[in-house]
């Protein structure tokens, strides 16, 4: 009986370790409670709507090694972190880039030449997004950032400075899309 009861917990815990674990959903979209940026595992801390004249656009979520409320303090860290963004609506890249180059100057002080450039960078790899597609941002310290669209790894823009700045595009001073969205990602 003891045999049977312990592979009988064994085989339990292996298929919950198989199945993932659901936290949050918006607008038809689910995201899962954690995830993995390279060798380091991420929590969500938040999910957001992002809507523009009453037209759901992207659901977002923010995943990082711990949770945290504060803008300040999620930037100050030097730690793994991705950004998650599940398109619910087409856009066309020349509208994301504009939203990049808009986030920049709103929330970044100064704005270097270097930042610039790696904006420019990114701009490059953006596609237009259709419904049901999906972009994500994986910052690992040491490694930069790893641009994903459309399920395809575009490449890596180094440097802490860049990962802060695409960040602040949505937990800035002035967040794109707006203050409730920044709220909702900070699990507010």
């Amino acid at each position: 009986m003891k045999l049977l009861t312990t592979g009988l917990a064994a085989l339990i815990l292996t298929i919950s370790m198989a199945v993932p674990a659901l936290s949050a959903e918006e607008a038809g979209v689910t995201l899962l409670d954690s995830q993995f940026v390279g060798t380091n595992m991420v929590m969500l801390n938040g999910i957001a709507l992002r809507e523009k004249f009453f037209v759901d656009v992207y659901v977002a979520g923010l995943y990082l090694a711990e949770k945290a409320s504060d803008p300040a303090t999620i930037l100050s860290k030097d730690s793994a972190r991705l950004m998650v963004m599940h398109f619910v609506h087409d856009v066309e890249a020349k509208k994301i880039n504009d939203a990049w180059m808009e986030g920049l100057q709103d929330n970044i002080e100064p704005v270097t030449p270097e930042l610039t450039a790696q904006f420019e960078q990114l701009a490059s790899m953006m596609e237009d997004i259709k419904d049901g597609e999906a972009m994500s941002f994986s910052y690992e310290p040491g490694a930069g950032t790893t641009v994903m669209v459309k399920g395809m790894n575009k490449g890596a823009i180094p440097g802490k400075e860049f990962a802060d700045a695409i960040l602040a595009t949505w937990i800035g001073p002035k967040p794109g899309p707006g203050k409730s969205f920044k709220k909702a990602l900070l699990g507010q």
